[in-house]
């Protein structure tokens, strides 16, 4: 498909701008090279404080770059008044079948969000496009490409008794980016555990290192959390580095521990759920799994975008694992599809059981109590779509997952 066909397919074929009159998205291909996706709200304090600085930005940079605002106003009346401030575009406030499908396609978790894509190929180049521009506020190193960890990381790294190594004996190893910050509890909660973590994994004998790029406040308190830690740390005094490294991740929010292979390359970002679910490391670097048991410490995950989960009862010894082989192959085609894209899977794939976490799930869902029970979770669009049957097979989950991505099935509210 074209660079145009991309921006249509995500887009649509009409934007509108501050006077709400349409634009063609076939007209951006040819005159920029970078569209930036703005999901915000008129009422939120944080989107209104954004907008000088993002105004003075798009002025300097229109002539290679397309901003395209995505509303989440609760009112057409409230989005109408926040557009007449905006010099970009914005997706039409009808389409709201299609806002939701890019909360989902962009994993937006909080607002204002903003995601720079190629528009030649609809690839995204930067998933947090507001430190880049708090970082880069002429322009100067437009177009902003992804680069290779190993050219981010670049520089010399401290161990938490002065000691410093650089960063090119990184190479070869599993590595733990590790983004953090002594102010915050659930960060604290987490570094325990790492800590016997990574002894485990490094008595294993596996060539392992952790990163620390820290979100302290103040260099003493950098030292006095760093102090805790047996593994780097990118030095507090580097600024510009700990916010490249952010970029490159698109860090919104901290714990967060990435693993990356020896090559540089990402192997999971849910770093965090996988160290506190496998206490042994016995599934070290943990490869993402087609298919995974809901529990608690992945549950977040539900609000990442569209799940399908199967319910089943847990009472019955090796119902589970049954359930989960019976998921996994159209699990696998529909990642290996997508992956062949360069896009993430649209859907995660879970097996959930029967416990206290999975009782508040349906209620909330207001789901059945038929178990086996197959169904799709949207969060975002507080949507769901069940499948109650007597029996699961694979061409029910194919069949129901192939009309789920089609847009064939209707939705009900949660």
């Amino acid at each position: 498909m074209s660079g145009t066909g991309q921006l249509v397919e995500l887009l649509g074929e009409k934007l509108v701008n501050a006077e709400r009159e349409e634009v063609d998205v076939q007209s951006l291909g040819p005159r920029v090279s970078l569209v930036g996706l703005l999901f915000g709200c008129g009422i939120s304090a944080p989107c209104l404080q954004l907008l000088p600085g993002l105004n003075d930005f798009y002025c300097k940079t229109r002539d290679r770059l397309e901003i395209v605002f995505i509303s989440s106003d609760p009112d057409h009346k409230k989005w109408q008044l926040f557009l007449k401030d905006m010099p970009w575009l914005a997706l039409p406030y009808q389409e709201k079948h299609r806002k939701l499908r890019l909360w989902n396609k962009f994993r937006i978790s909080n607002i204002p969000s903003l995601i720079f894509i190629e528009a030649s190929t609809g690839k995204t180049v930067c998933r947090n496009g507001l430190l880049l521009i708090r970082d880069d506020p002429e322009g100067l190193e437009f177009p902003w490409g992804p680069k290779p960890f190993c050219e981010v990381i670049l520089g010399p790294l401290t161990r938490n008794d002065g000691q410093s190594q650089e960063s090119s004996t990184l190479e070869g190893s599993y590595v733990g980016v590790y983004f953090s910050a002594n102010w915050c509890p659930p960060c604290r909660s987490l570094t325990r555990v790492l800590v016997e973590s990574y002894r485990k994994i490094k008595e294993s004998g596996q060539k392992f290192e952790i990163v620390l790029v820290s979100a302290d406040r103040s260099e003493e308190s950098f030292k006095q959390y760093f102090s805790e830690m047996p593994w780097l740390a990118v030095p507090y005094s580097d600024e510009a580095r700990r916010a490249r490294l952010n970029r490159l991740y698109g860090i919104q929010g901290i714990p967060n521990f990435i693993i990356l292979d020896p090559k540089g390359e990402v192997i999971t970002r849910q770093g965090r759920v996988e160290v506190l679910h496998d206490v042994d490391c016995k599934d070290f670097p943990w490869h993402p799994k087609p298919v995974v048991e809901l529990t608690e410490l992945n549950a977040v995950q539900l609000n990442e975008g569209p799940c399908l989960v199967l319910f089943v009862d847990s009472e019955d010894d090796g119902e589970s694992e049954a359930a989960k082989q019976l998921i996994q192959p159209i699990a696998e085609k529909i990642i290996a599809q997508y992956k062949a894209k360069n896009e993430d899977a649209p859907l995660l794939f879970f097996v959930a059981g029967e416990d206290d976490m999975t009782d508040s799930l349906r209620d909330f869902t207001n789901l059945p109590e038929a178990a086996p029970l197959l169904t799709i979770l949207d969060m975002s669009a507080r949507a769901k779509y069940v499948m109650d049957v007597e029996e699961i097979t694979p061409e029910i989950v194919e069949g129901f997952v192939n009309d789920f991505l089609a847009e064939k099935l209707k939705p009900e509210p949660i």
